[in-house]
């Protein structure tokens, strides 16, 4: 293996250990899911979700903290949205090789997964 290889191989691998990081916990993953359709306030993510607003706070700064969103001030209020425009197109990509894996995870009427 080249020297050029490994190195984009371990710029790879962690770039998708942080994506992966991100998608381990539930709520960082709806909250991705969430941001996807558009941007949010952290108080609309977290009724949205069920969780308390210091969850939510603590789940945005770990996807801070894995470059996938960022924050937008906006006066007194701050809204939130993925960091890049890939995100949401390999967001839903990932979410049909879910599906297709395992497709009883989401099925009748009521999903709205896909």
């Amino acid at each position: 293996m080249s020297t050029a290889t490994l190195t984009a191989t371990l710029t790879h691998t962690a770039a998708l250990a942080r994506l992966g990081h991100a998608l381990s916990d539930t709520t960082r993953a709806g909250v991705l899911l969430a941001l996807r359709e558009e941007p949010a306030y952290p108080s609309d993510l977290a009724d949205a979700l069920g969780v308390s607003r210091q969850v939510m706070s603590n789940q945005l700064a770990c996807l801070r903290g894995c470059g996938l969103v960022e924050a937008v001030p906006e006066g007194r209020r701050t809204r939130y949205r993925l960091a890049d425009p890939h995100l949401a197109p390999a967001l839903d990509e990932l979410l049909h090789v879910v599906l297709y894996v395992e497709p009883g995870c989401c099925s009748g009427e009521g999903c709205t997964c896909a």
